[in-house]
Parts: C-alpha cells; sequence; structure tokens
C-alpha cells in the first residue's frame, strides 16, 4: 500500500560490467525486471552500434519462425504452449539455434516449391482427362449430325452445323481444325462474346462445366473451370483463336483427333494421376511430421529469440571505457531493491564464469526520476485509469488507491439497479474464475480485451450497484418490500378518480404514515405512487451535492500531505488554507443547510421547508426581504460573514504567495529551482524523508520574474474559484444520470413486460410473455448493462480526472519501463 499510495524511491545507478560477463548479467537483471537502463549513446546510428550484427541475426531468425508459423497455422496444426518461460540462451547457443531454423526452413521451401510443382502437374492432367472426357462426348456429337446430314434428301443451313454442312452437300467431309483448353467459369460469356466478333462468326464453340472444383496450386484455392472446343476452318482463324485463348488465359491442351488415340491418352492420363496422388500423399506426410516438431517447439524458440534480440538491444545502449574491456551502463532501479540487484550481478558473474565482478555505484543527479508503483492484477487497472491522464509526478501522491473505492461508487450512484449491478457482477465473477482460459483469447479480441482487463473493476462496480440498487429500492424498475412499508394510503387519497387504484399520489402531510421509516433504503410504496419522481429527484439531487463536495474535500486534503512532503509550507499557508475556507464558507455550509433540513423538517411542516437553492442565490445578494424564510437566529449576519470571509480568500490566494517569494528573492533565500520557502542552508534536493542527497553538475540558475509568478497565481486562483462552482454542478450529473438509468427501466418494463401480462387468455399471455421476456431481456443487457454501463463509466472517468485530480494532482511524471522479458511480447500472448 506504501508503494501504491507513494511511488518508490527511485535512484540513478552506474554498472560496470565486464564484457565477457555484460550478456549474463544483462539477461539477469532482465529476469528481474527492476532496473530502467538509459542510453548512453543517442546521438549513434542504430547501424553502428556495437551489436548490431547480432540484433541483425536475431532479426533473421525472427523471420525464419514467422515463416514456420504461417506454415504451421496453414495446415491448422495446433502449437503446443506448455507455459515455460526458459532462460535466455548463451551466445554460443545461437550459431545452434541458427543451424536449427536454416534447416527447417530450406526442407519446408523445398517441400513447398516440389508440392507446388505436383499440384500443377496434378491440375493439367485432370484438366486434360475432363478434356478428353467432353471432348469425346462433343465428337460423337458432331459424328451424329454428320451421318444424319448424309441421309436426308432436303437439309437446310438450319438444320446443319459448321462441322457437317459441306457433308451433307457434298458427300465429303472438310478438314475442319479445333483446339481445346479450360477456362475459368466466370469468363465464358465474355469469352464467346469476343470469338463471335473477332471471328465474325466464322467459329463453333461447344462448352461444358467441370462439376468439381479444381484447386489452385499456387494460392490453394478452389475454382470452377470449363472445358471448351473450338472449330473453325483455316489458319487465320486458328491463329486468332489461339491469340483470344491467351488473352482470357485459357489453357489449351492436345487432344487427338481419333477416338482410338483419344482413349489410349486417357488411359495414359488416369494412370500418372494416380502415381501423382501417392507422391502428393508422401509430400504432404513429410511436411505434415515436419511441422509438427516445429510446432512442439516454436513458442519457446520465439521466447528465447526476443530475448537474445532484447539483451543486445539493452548492450547497445552501453558505453565501452577506454580499455575496450568493460562496459558502462546508467540505469534508474528502486531504492528499496538495490540488493536483489546486487544478487542478480553476482548471478550473472557466475554463469558467464568472470573473475572480475561487477559493481553497482549510486549516482547524484539533478533529474527527475521516473514513477514506479507496485502493482498487482487487482490494482492495475485503477493505476491504469489514473495514468491515462497523466503519470503521476516523483513521489507525488498516487489517486489510484483512492480510485479504488471512489470510481466504482460514484458509478453505482449513476447505475444504481441491483438486477442489472447483479449481472455486472456475475459476468466479472466469470471473468475472474476463469481468467487463466480466457487470457490467451484476451490477446486474439481486442473488445474482449477491454472486458477482460478490467474484470476486478467490473466486479467492484457490479457490487456497489447492487448495494446503491438497494438504497434506492430498484430491482428491474421493482421495488422489494423486506421491512413493510412506513405507509398506509388511504383509498380515499387517490388524486384523480379515473386512475387505476394501484397509483397513488402520497401526501407528506397525511396521517397515512404510520410505521416509521423505512429501515434500509427507500420506502417501497413509492414505487406505485405517480409523484415517485419528485421524492427521488429530491433525494438524489442533495445527495449528488453532499457526495460531489466530501469528494472535492478529500482531494483538498491531499493536496496537504503534498505540501508536507515535498516541504513547501508557504503552499500550506498561501494554497491549502484559503482553498480549504473559500470551499467550506460555500459549499460546506451548504451541505450543512442540507442536513439540517432533512433533520429539522417533518412531514407535518416538510411544505414550510425553505429552497435551498433560492437561499443559496440571496445568500450572495444579501436578500433577506422575508424573515419567516430564516431557519435559526442570526443566520443572517452568520451568511454574510461567511460570503465575506469567501471573499477575502481570492486576493488571499492571489497575492500573498507572489509577495513572500518576492521578498525572499530580495533577501537571498528563495530557492528558484523550487519555487518555494525553504532553508537555503541546505544546497541540493531535499527529500519528504528528511534525507538530503548531494547533488553534483552546475546549479542553474534562472532569473526570479515576479510578473511570471504573479500570471501563475492568477490562472490557478481564477481556475479554482470558478472550478468550485463549476465542479459542484458537475456533480449533478450523478443525479442526472441515476434518474435516466430508473426511467429508461422502467419504461422498458411498462412498454414491453407490461404488455404480456395485460392479456386476458392465458395461452396467448403465455407466449406473449416469453416473448416479451427475451426481447426484455436482450434490451436490458444491451441498453441498460452495457450502453448505460458505460456511460456511467465514462462520467465516473470524467469527475476522477478534472473534478478530484484537479485539486492535488499534477500529473507530471513518467513511467518507470523497466527492462524485463516479462514486458516482452511472446508468442501471441502479451503477459503484462
Amino acid at each position: 500500500m506504501g508503494s501504491l499510495f507513494r511511488s518508490e524511491d527511485m535512484t540513478l545507478c552506474q554498472l560496470f560490467l565486464q564484457s565477457e560477463a555484460a550478456y549474463a548479467c544483462v539477461s539477469e537483471l532482465g529476469e528481474l525486471g527492476l532496473v530502467q537502463f538509459r542510453d548512453l549513446n543517442p546521438d549513434v546510428n542504430a547501424f553502428q552500434r556495437k551489436f548490431v550484427n547480432e540484433v541483425r541475426r536475431c532479426d533473421e531468425m525472427e523471420r525464419k519462425l514467422r515463416f514456420l508459423e504461417k506454415e504451421i497455422k496453414k495446415d491448422g496444426i495446433p502449437m503446443l504452449d506448455t507455459g515455460d518461460n526458459p532462460d535466455a540462451p548463451q551466445p554460443r547457443e545461437m550459431i545452434d539455434l541458427e543451424a536449427t531454423f536454416e534447416k527447417l526452413e530450406s526442407e519446408m521451401r523445398d517441400v513447398n516449391s516440389n508440392t507446388e510443382a505436383l499440384k500443377k502437374n496434378f491440375l493439367e492432367l485432370t484438366e486434360l482427362k475432363h478434356i478428353l472426357r467432353k471432348t469425346q462426348t462433343f465428337f460423337d456429337e458432331a459424328e451424329h449430325h454428320h451421318i444424319q446430314a448424309m441421309h436426308e434428301p432436303i437439309v437446310t443451313d438450319d438444320s446443319v452445323g459448321l462441322l457437317g454442312e459441306d457433308m451433307a452437300r457434298t458427300g465429303q467431309a472438310l478438314k475442319l481444325g479445333f483446339v481445346a483448353g479450360v477456362i475459368l467459369r466466370e469468363r465464358i460469356p465474355a469469352f464467346e462474346r469476343m470469338l463471335w466478333r473477332v471471328c465474325r462468326g466464322n467459329v463453333f464453340l461447344k462448352q461444358a462445366e467441370i462439376d468439381a472444383p479444381l484447386e489452385d496450386p499456387v494460392t490453394g484455392d478452389k475454382v470452377d473451370k470449363s472445358v471448351f472446343i473450338i472449330f473453325f476452318q483455316g489458319e487465320q482463324l486458328k491463329t486468332r483463336v489461339k491469340k483470344i485463348c491467351e488473352g482470357f488465359r485459357a489453357t489449351l491442351y492436345p487432344c487427338p483427333e481419333t477416338q482410338p488415340e483419344r482413349r489410349e491418352m486417357s488411359i495414359g492420363v488416369m494412370t500418372r494421376i494416380e502415381d501423382l496422388n501417392t507422391v502428393l500423399g508422401q509430400t504432404q506426410d513429410h511436411r505434415h511430421r515436419l511441422l509438427v516438431a516445429a510446432a512442439k517447439n516454436i513458442k519457446v524458440w520465439f521466447i528465447k529469440v526476443r530475448k537474445i534480440k532484447a539483451i543486445y538491444h539493452t548492450l547497445n545502449m552501453f558505453n565501452l571505457d577506454v580499455t575496450q574491456k568493460c562496459l558502462i551502463a546508467e540505469c534508474w532501479c528502486p531504492v528499496a531493491d538495490l540488493d536483489r540487484i546486487q544478487q542478480a550481478l553476482q548471478r550473472g558473474n557466475e554463469r558467464s564464469g568472470s573473475s572480475v565482478p561487477s559493481i553497482l555505484n549510486r549516482m547524484s543527479t539533478r533529474q527527475e526520476p521516473p514513477t514506479y508503483n507496485r502493482l498487482n492484477k487487482f490494482t492495475a487497472v485503477f493505476q491504469h485509469i489514473v495514468d491515462a491522464y497523466g503519470v503521476a509526478s516523483y513521489r507525488e501522491v498516487n489517486p489510484a488507491p483512492w480510485t479504488i473505492i471512489s470510481f466504482p461508487f460514484l458509478f453505482a450512484i449513476m447505475f444504481g439497479d441491483t438486477g442489472h449491478g447483479t449481472i455486472m457482477l456475475l459476468f466479472a465473477l466469470f471473468l475472474i474464475l476463469r481468467e487463466k482460459q480466457l487470457a490467451a483469447k484476451s490477446a486474439d479480441d481486442e473488445i474482449f480485451g477491454m472486458f477482460f482487463h478490467g474484470r476486478y473493476i467490473i466486479m467492484l462496480m457490479g457490487a456497489f450497484s447492487i448495494y446503491t440498487g438497494l438504497i434506492y429500492n430498484d430491482i428491474f424498475s421493482k421495488s422489494l418490500n423486506i421491512f413493510g412499508s412506513g405507509w398506509a394510503p388511504d383509498p380515499d387519497m387517490y388524486s384523480y378518480k379515473h386512475m387505476d387504484k394501484s397509483a397513488y399520489k402520497i401526501n407528506p402531510n397525511a396521517s397515512c404514515y404510520v410505521n416509521g421509516p423505512y429501515p434500509f433504503g427507500l420506502d417501497p410504496v413509492w414505487q406505485m405512487t405517480i409523484n415517485k419522481i419528485t421524492i427521488t429527484n429530491s433525494l438524489k439531487m442533495k445527495m449528488s451535492v453532499i457526495f460531489g463536495v466530501t469528494h472535492m474535500l478529500f482531494g483538498l486534503s491531499l493536496s496537504l500531505l503534498n505540501h508536507r512532503y515535498f516541504r513547501k509550507p508557504i503552499n500550506i499557508y498561501c494554497e491549502f488554507i484559503p482553498q480549504l475556507i473559500f470551499i467550506c464558507s460555500i459549499f460546506g455550509y451548504l451541505i450543512l443547510l442540507i442536513f439540517v433540513k432533512w433533520l429539522k423538517f417533518t412531514e407535518e411542516d416538510s411544505r414550510k421547508a425553505p429552497n435551498l437553492l433560492i437561499g443559496l442565490i440571496n445568500m450572495f445578494l444579501f436578500n433577506y426581504r422575508k424573515e419567516e424564510e430564516l431557519w435559526y437566529s442570526g443566520q443572517k449576519g452568520f451568511q454574510i460573514f461567511l460570503v465575506l470571509v469567501g471573499v477575502m480568500c481570492v486576493p488571499w490566494m492571489l497575492c500573498v504567495k507572489p509577495y513572500l517569494l518576492w521578498k525572499q528573492n530580495q533577501s537571498g533565500q528563495l530557492s528558484v529551482n523550487s519555487g518555494d520557502l525553504v532553508n537555503s542552508d541546505h544546497e541540493g534536493l531535499q527529500r519528504g524523508d528528511g534525507e538530503i542527497e548531494a547533488q553534483v553538475g552546475p546549479k542553474v540558475q534562472e532569473p526570479f520574474d515576479i510578473s511570471e509568478v504573479i500570471i501563475n497565481q492568477a490562472i490557478h486562483t481564477i481556475e479554482y474559484c470558478l472550478g468550485c462552482i463549476s465542479h459542484t454542478a458537475s456533480y449533478l450529473r450523478l443525479w442526472a444520470l441515476s434518474l435516466a438509468h430508473a426511467q429508461l427501466s422502467e419504461v422498458l418494463w411498462a412498454m414491453v413486460m407490461q404488455i404480456g401480462f395485460s392479456m386476458k387468455s392465458q395461452v396467448v399471455s403465455l407466449f406473449l410473455i416469453i416473448f416479451c421476456f427475451a426481447f426484455w431481456a436482450t434490451a436490458t443487457i444491451i441498453i441498460l448493462v452495457m450502453m448505460e454501463g458505460m456511460s456511467a463509466f465514462l462520467h465516473a472517468l470524467r469527475l476522477h480526472w478534472v473534478e478530484f485530480q484537479s485539486k492535488f494532482y499534477k500529473g507530471e511524471g513518467y513511467l518507470f519501463v523497466p527492462f524485463s522479458f516479462d514486458n516482452l511480447v511472446e508468442y501471441g500472448v502479451e503477459e503484462k
């Protein structure tokens, strides 16, 4: 909790690593994940660094592994994931890995090349087989047409085709040429039109579809093709036909003219196809065996190669000393983990066999350290919400631990429904209980991954929504009467005689209030009244103001912790105290009036209770014309005093701090770097734990500019004073969204489910209820849970970023990003 409340104490260290031990030491630091290295060669080109060749070798190994991965996925072979996290291989093992990957890639490329050639040959033989079968039918039809034409005494041009018209007239056949081939089925209409136009109708085309689709040897896709044969006369037409076939990418095959030759060729083709099937099967078996063997180790290989690559990338950030035997590195690391880092360096020396120990030396610097908060899978999502706005400045108060409670609570105020909260809670518990099985899916699906990584915040939002739903006594727009209502409405008090007797309008002054207040939450009788929205509006609006001002006051109190930790007393006296007085004198007093109104006025005199908003406006206008509007004696003078105190806080925030800084600058006691009052006897950076760390390097002196200080203070003063008003009004979104959510839920029930219950026929009502329930459940999950939940989530996010964090949080730091193998994107899965 300490690290989450305020970031870890960081230090800048210098490492001296022997060349032969540097790889092993960096590997151990990568497994530890507590060191963020600085690039000591920012001006050196990436291709001119010492270990660029090793990085290139790793890139080449990754390319080969991606090639194997592609082939494994193409064949649908499952890749074994044992969850192992092997150590980074030694440099000498790179040669063995390179040889293994080179051999696998070479074998796979040879197998792919041979397979493609065999499939291409198989496709050609298959197309030739279909041509021989289909053209046999074409020739049989032509021969039958020829015999019929010779025996008919009268033959017309319409009854005789191109192949047999001269046979019928002269008794002998003219020699016609023909070509046969295969073409894609979708190109047949355009192909036929082109033949007709170019050859002017002097060719005869016959085509037939191939029943089964054929496999493309290059892409592996299934394509539909058709067999065609074209008859023509003369070499000129033959040339034209072949050019057209080439333009449409049709494949031509030799086809014998006589039937015995075609039968003999068909037998030969079938024999070759059978032989090719045998060879293809053996080739596919060999390919499958290679890929299965590679699939067992490919995840481990990816991890090893990426670890090697990460180590050499890190080594490229180091400097060489003058002897070229020692590598020098600089890194940020937590002070609390220095012993663990020393032990990791010692293990690295032992692994490498180096006799010279590695040296870790703490450095002093004026640079701001990175921000590091220790997280787990529960607190990580809340820290990410804060970091999305801005990373906390070094050692600044972190809003994340307070967000764990306040964020789901403010969400639940807007989303208060026990039924909807139960749905969210059950969904989150499902994700939590099966997080190991769903982790891989979350990496593949981005939308599901957002829900999965936010499972703990969804769980809290659902749990808090159940609680606020019980407070509102709202479950799917209905109420639960657990303890017995405090009201006993009299039937004579119906507001409208024509209304159904299930709808009452409760008069707070009536004597029907008999049993006292409802013990927990809202009285269920309000659910059946027509003036329900009046009481819930008043309640939720006041609750929004109370929670909003309390939330801002808590954020303001956290700023006091920052001022005390960083030793900035001027900010306490000139910012925190006037800001606290300003907000308490106006909005703190408003909250006090709300509680007084609840406690002082009962159901008998509730109509006499003054209006809070009008009273607040009159307070600033000094308008006290009606004495009966005053709640207590001395109210007028006390409220005038509060307004004057609030107004006096404005020049206090605006002028006092610039004046004190100017006076300190005149006396030479001003710390220019911090801009605040500190003891000038200490030289250097003073930390909040009382320890003073000496600084090295020249101290940069900036000229003190009083105008810049005044302008900066004026901006902050105006922003805070106006922000107190606008931020308080902004918290009214808690009331507005809660009202909208409740009304949407009620409207959905009335317009859908109530239709099924209103039918008189039991059979019709049963079927209608089933249909209405399905529609109501779907609309509830999509509209009320998902869409309304997303809306409430975004509004709660805005309330934390703008209204809460602006009171104490700067967010001007940068994240601590350690060199860690756990942060590397593993094969298809990102661990953290």
